[in-house]
């Protein structure tokens, strides 16, 4: 018996050796980033700026590759049925990984059991801004005008389950006043009709919304992050305002498919967090407005799981239906 036992431990040991060294290894070949949303965007600026710094971290090329379609569903779910090697990752959001599976049950994927989350990168705030036309000069004011004369103020959203969308339909929930959703396909055309007045407010990225405060041809109210933004240092926070739980961001962060290895987690979490604390990249986010995030895989995994119950609850209590 004590024979047979030693000549399969020896037969297994090279087989042990060879995977430990090829976790010490990892990366032996180039990784793909998965961005489900067209080029030219948040989350592919991101992605490329990330994808450059771990080239020169882990010194494997990062090739960055866009997935977009059904509103971020194509590339998440081709991500989803990857292996899961740490080879391949991608980009999600809050919209991806939090609001798309709350609202859709058949999405096609899991948001918590088919990926493996590696690290959290960055936030970007929403400023709940108006045309410059409203008769209202503060957020104060708004809510007055809401619940004067409720259902007449309309609101502009990227589409139904979008960040901005809920982020109204959040403010709706909170302050019992009653606006008037009108979805768009896509915050670019939605931000026009605002500017146009042919809409009254809309939740935009602080990080688009900006020029258009500056130049007057919108008025801010709020912010969504913690504390006020560098990019609207004059505009209050939601918490300031009487709303500390107004928690809407749209967050960004890498994942993995389900089943990475936790040392070859640990390796790209390290990877990405050093990237974030470059210079380089502190210097993009603060031009920008975009806020870091430095958290280790297990910070991640429980802000996806926070953020998909509280959207779920939020979707159940207004009725919102899945309109794709």
């Amino acid at each position: 018996m004590r024979s047979n036992f030693c000549k399969i431990a020896a037969a297994m040991l090279p087989l042990l050796f060879a995977v430990s060294a090829a976790a010490q290894a990892f990366p032996v070949k180039p990784i793909r980033m998965v961005v489900p949303y067209p080029p030219g965007g948040s989350a592919d600026m991101l992605a490329r700026s990330l994808a450059a710094a771990m080239f020169q971290d882990l010194g494997q090329a990062v090739v960055v590759e866009n997935r977009p379609g059904a509103g971020t569903a194509l590339g998440t779910r081709e991500v989803a049925a990857a292996h899961g090697d740490g080879y391949t990752l991608m980009i999600g959001t809050v919209t991806s990984h939090a609001m798309n599976p709350a609202l859709n049950p058949r999405i096609g994927y899991d948001p918590v059991r088919n990926f493996t989350p590696i690290a959290p990168v960055a936030t970007i705030p929403f400023a709940l801004v108006t045309r410059s036309s409203l008769p209202v000069k503060s957020y104060g004011d708004l809510i007055a005008l809401g619940r004067t004369a409720p259902g007449t103020l309309s609101y502009a959203s990227a589409g139904v389950g979008t960040s901005n969308h809920l982020a109204g339909e959040l403010l709706q929930s909170m302050t019992g006043i009653r606006l008037n959703h009108i979805p768009y396909k896509g915050s670019a055309p939605a931000l026009n009709d605002l500017l146009g007045g042919h809409v009254d407010l809309m939740f935009d990225l602080v990080l688009t919304a900006t020029k258009q405060v500056q130049a007057h041809t919108l008025r801010a109210l709020a912010v969504t992050s913690a504390k006020r933004s560098t990019q609207m240092p004059d505009v209050p926070t939601f918490a300031e305002l009487g709303l500390p739980a107004f928690d809407v961001s749209a967050w960004f962060g890498i994942f993995a498919p389900a089943g990475v290895p936790s040392d070859v987690v640990e390796k790209l979490n390290a990877s990405i967090r050093a990237a974030i604390r470059s210079p380089d990249m502190a210097k993009q986010f603060a031009a920008s407005g975009v806020d870091p995030m430095d958290g280790s895989a297990a910070d991640f995994a429980q802000l996806v799981g926070n953020d998909f119950r509280k959207w779920s609850d939020v979707i159940r209590e207004r009725g919102i239906q899945n309109a794709q």
